[in-house]
């Protein structure tokens, strides 16, 4: 586990590859984001913009967080406290997702020595480099000698 007096800017922690399947994408899709573009193959090849199926942007979204927690082991989790986020393309079906996660800023709290907020950027990009979503994201770390238990 990493504690706030472990990071520093640049550091940079790389996920594994997830890969996203058509059945996860309309199951998704039919729970949290029921439009046709992400529920109807054929609907979707119409779509102008889309042409084609796409995962929900949430989907994506969940499917990074899970890779977030997998490479980058905060001590008492990744507690954010504010993101900015982008999808400049869609996650089709069988794209492998994979995530780089850079730190930008530190900064510890003046008003509660035992914390800190860091600052990080992710990219998520598929098998083909394309990049899926973006996000510059800020979390409340703990330095390892914090009272949390």
């Amino acid at each position: 586990m990493l504690y706030l007096e472990d990071l520093h800017v640049g550091d940079t922690f790389q996920s594994r590859r997830y890969q996203m399947t058509k059945a996860e994408i309309l199951q998704f899709a039919e729970k949290f984001d029921p439009q046709p573009f992400h529920t109807d193959a054929q609907q979707a090849q119409k779509h102008p913009i889309f042409k084609g199926l796409a995962a929900s942007g949430w989907h994506t979204a969940a499917v990074v967080m899970r890779l977030w927690s997998e490479c980058f082991p905060i001590a008492h989790g990744l507690i954010g406290t504010d993101s900015h986020v982008r999808w400049p393309c869609p996650t089709r079906p069988d794209d492998e997702i994979r995530i780089t996660v850079t730190i930008t800023d530190i900064k510890p709290s003046q008003r509660k020595p035992d914390r800190g907020i860091v600052r990080y950027e992710t990219q998520a990009l598929n098998q083909h480099d394309m990049v899926l979503f973006t996000s510059t994201t800020n979390i409340l770390v703990f330095k390892r000698d914090s009272s949390i238990v």
